[in-house]
């Protein structure tokens, strides 16, 4: 064991950083929460069909897919600093005209440059805090930034609910306003400005009209899936071939071009960054599917409102916190694979009770089990996201980001949609006021849940163990 790195503090330039990110990414962590909680009340206010009422969530993920692609070029040429601010100027913007959007349509178009903002904020948030930390601790940063990830989909239908019902669905869009306000002075003053190259970065823009379009239509097909109950409608499997034929033609050109490309692929060389961008889409297969049902489940089994079902989603939340700190000080000391082990055994045991649930089964013992899942859900993330950027190079830092939020986001995506679509088949036959059938549906949703989180431990294998700590981002990992 490396004492030295038991023992080493924080870089306060960092930790001072690490805290003003945090701020600003809380805005589109919680609004996108939000938002889920309000379209019924939208579609009301607006007159308008659930279907396109929907666009607003469709059209906020495709922006934020056609916009990460750029985040990495958008480093290298203008640096984290202003990238970062002007993605929180460009949310805070999106904000303002949603508050104040007349019709459905234009509330949509709106939700499109929050996502737009949102696209770039994330990427360049990881990328920032890789670079001015040097790769060093990187798993106390992680615990830190991770925060609004954390929080977010559990604080966020709650507050959503509360600001609904008590002040009507713009609010949600009111409360990114001072957030945003706040984080772009204290960006402007805590971020270390970054010390840009002499020769400013070029923009791959046969790999950008390739990967983006490739990556906003494979997020909108895989978000189709629930709605049209599988991939046999076109409204699918159009968008996914598309998108797929895409991404293929990208790796074809990614690996012949002679010029930097949006996103390198040669760093999938690395036997633990390919395993850990596999692990990113297990988990958000394993956090947004079971984050779909659980509400549901306590609506639609238990009988309880919408607020009262984010209530009972908060022990999940405190297990997040408990082992947040714990995971990046562990992950740092010994490397992610044991921390994804233990952190997936916790989730599996977390998530047992709700695949025996029925409409009696006691509230106390579901709760004890989100707490367990949320120890584990906590632990995860972070542990994953510190040995991504093991072995990566600084200038390479910005495309392990791009990377990583892509397989984040397509993860999430698959989650709510493939749970969704199991339940919507277990439910063929039944009549919808049928409980048990209801009640058994969900069970075997979240039996799947249990599936991925068994299957995630496989890649967890091929995650590197740490023997010395030599503080550089390169060559301080082994495999053991």
């Amino acid at each position: 064991m490396d004492t030295n790195n038991k023992k080493e503090k924080l870089d306060p330039i960092v930790l001072r950083a690490a805290i003003i990110l945090v701020v600003g990414a809380l805005a589109p962590l919680l609004d996108s929460t939000m938002v889920n909680v309000a379209i019924h009340t939208i579609a009301a206010d607006m007159k308008a069909a659930i279907s396109t009422v929907q666009w607003i969530t469709t059209g906020y993920v495709l922006a934020m897919g056609l916009t990460v692609p750029i985040s990495g070029w958008a480093t290298k040429r203008f640096g984290c600093k202003k990238s970062y601010i002007f993605s929180v100027a460009v949310f805070l913007v999106g904000s303002v005209l949603a508050l104040i959007s007349w019709n459905i349509q234009s509330l949509i178009s709106f939700a499109v440059v929050q996502g737009t903002g949102a696209g770039l904020m994330m990427p360049v948030l990881t990328t920032e805090l890789v670079q001015i930390s040097g790769g060093r601790n990187l798993g106390r940063i992680m615990s830190i930034v991770s925060i609004p990830a954390l929080l977010g989909p559990i604080l966020g239908p709650v507050l959503g609910g509360i600001i609904v019902n008590g002040l009507g669905w713009r609010a949600i869009f009111l409360v990114n306003i001072p957030i945003c306000i706040v984080a772009i002075p204290l960006d402007v003053w805590g971020i270390p400005t970054d010390k840009l190259l002499e020769k400013k970065a070029s923009l791959d823009m046969i790999g950008m009209l390739l990967l983006s379009p490739a990556f906003a239509l494979l997020i909108y097909g895989i978000a189709q899936i629930a709605t049209h109950g599988g991939i046999s409608s076109s409204a699918v499997y159009s968008p996914l071939i598309i998108g797929i034929v895409l991404m293929a033609s990208y790796v074809i050109y990614a690996l012949k071009t002679k010029r930097e490309p949006v996103l390198n692929l040669r760093l999938f060389q690395s036997a633990n960054f390919s395993a850990s961008n596999i692990l990113l889409i297990l988990t958000g297969i394993i956090t947004n599917g079971a984050m779909l049902m659980l509400p549901l489940y306590y609506q639609e089994v238990r009988g309880a409102s919408v607020l009262y079902a984010g209530l009972w989603l908060i022990p999940q939340g405190v297990g997040m916190l408990l082992t947040r700190s714990w995971v990046g000080k562990v992950a740092d000391r010994d490397g992610a694979r044991n921390v994804v082990l233990i952190s997936l055994v916790a989730i599996v045991i977390g998530t047992l009770p709700f695949a025996f649930a029925n409409t009696d089964t006691n509230l106390v013992l579901l709760a004890i089990g989100l707490l367990v899942r949320g120890a584990g859900l906590g632990g995860l993330l972070i542990a994953i996201m510190t040995s991504a950027y093991i072995g990566i190079e600084r200038d390479q830092t910005p495309h392990a980001s791009v990377a990583t939020r892509i397989f984040q986001t397509i993860g999430g995506a698959f989650g709510s949609a493939i749970l969704a679509t199991v339940m919507q088949h277990q439910m063929v036959g039944h009549a919808e006021s049928d409980i048990h059938a209801i009640s058994g549906a969900f069970n075997t949703s979240f039996w799947w849940a249990i599936g991925f989180t068994a299957v995630a431990a496989f890649p967890a294998l091929f995650l590197t163990m740490r023997k010395k700590s030599t503080g550089n981002l390169a060559g301080n990992i082994i495999d053991e």
